[in-house]
């Protein structure tokens, strides 16, 4: 990458890690679209941002809906994710002094096609709680139950999950009934937390902590593996697979399907989407307002299908 085009793209991912505060996986993602970029630029003979046109990013966002030799085609919502990241450099340049037009102004990204997400019933939700536990008090059967329980009853992240550590929840026969969630950002959050997670995490403590404790170096972690250390995001998908399998529900359960069943079911019961809103942690509620579809959709099959008159 030429010297000057490297330092812009450091720059910008800068300005997006310390004044926008994104991600870390957000800021990972945009770099490998930004690496993308310029290598296609490159390939054209375009060595600076001050020689790149509008045709320019118009092909790019065209090659990354075909793909290439070196790169499959990408879907809609990661097309649009790059163009977005080459959109921000461009702006980034321009406002910074390091090029005189910004030829990705009027480019713009695809639009995704809505999906909605899919939400267990609850008896399926039950199901696979009651599969994870399943272990006679073994402690890492003690420990899934717990996790399980988390996820669902808080619509947390698995990365957040996770990320917990002992003070993030509330001590066995303590007062407090609030979760300590830290999502995208490094933001916090406190949920509250319903009686039969609460009792699994009461559980996990007293019970099966100490035992998986033993094997490790001391962490504050509250999930441990069986080393003794925390828990890591494909462990916690792991013990989500098996207790899916156990359950009878392959191919049905993903990491984010106990958070879309919590948000659907909250919206279900009458929750304000504000406030369901607040409790995914979503910056934006248009977020949250794709679960308001799924509910809608629901109505209308249950409609259709107890109307006496609803087809004819």
């Amino acid at each position: 990458m030429p010297e000057a085009l490297q330092r812009t793209v450091r720059g910008y991912l800068d300005h997006l890690a310390v004044e926008r505060n994104l991600a870390r996986n957000t800021l990972l993602a945009y770099r490998r679209d930004l690496d993308r970029y310029v290598a296609f630029l490159q390939a054209r003979g375009v060595d600076g941002l001050a020689g790149v046109g509008e045709r320019d990013v118009g092909e790019f966002l065209a090659s990354l809906r075909s793909g290439d030799e070196d790169h499959p085609p990408l879907a809609a919502s990661s097309a649009a994710r790059a163009v977005v990241a080459v959109r921000g450099l461009h702006r980034f340049a321009v406002r910074d002094g390091r090029a005189g037009a910004d030829p990705a102004r009027e480019v713009k990204p695809p639009t995704p096609a809505r999906r909605l997400p899919k939400a267990l019933p609850l008896s399926d939700v039950e199901a696979l709680l009651d599969a994870a536990g399943a272990g006679d008090g073994e402690p890492r059967a003690l420990r899934d139950r717990a996790l399980l329980e988390v996820l669902y009853a808080t619509g947390a992240r698995i990365s957040e999950a996770v990320g917990l550590v002992v003070d993030d929840v509330p001590p066995p026969d303590g007062e407090r009934d609030t979760v300590v969630l830290t999502g995208k950002g490094d933001r916090s959050r406190l949920v509250p937390i319903g009686s039969y997670a609460r009792r699994a995490i009461d559980a996990y403590l007293v019970r099966a902590r100490p035992a998986l404790a033993i094997a490790g170096r001391g962490t504050p972690a509250l999930f441990l593996n069986a080393r003794g250390g925390r828990l890591t995001r494909q462990g916690a998908w792991g013990i989500l697979s098996a207790a899916a399998s156990r359950a009878g529900l392959e191919g049905r359960v993903s990491p984010h399907t106990l958070r879309h069943s919590f948000a659907t079911h909250l919206l279900d019961g009458g929750a304000d989407v504000r406030v369901v809103q607040e409790l995914l942690g979503h910056a934006s509620v248009a977020t949250t307002q794709i679960y308001t579809l799924v509910t809608a959709e629901r109505l209308r099959e249950a409609y259709l299908t107890a109307h006496p008159r609803a087809l004819g």
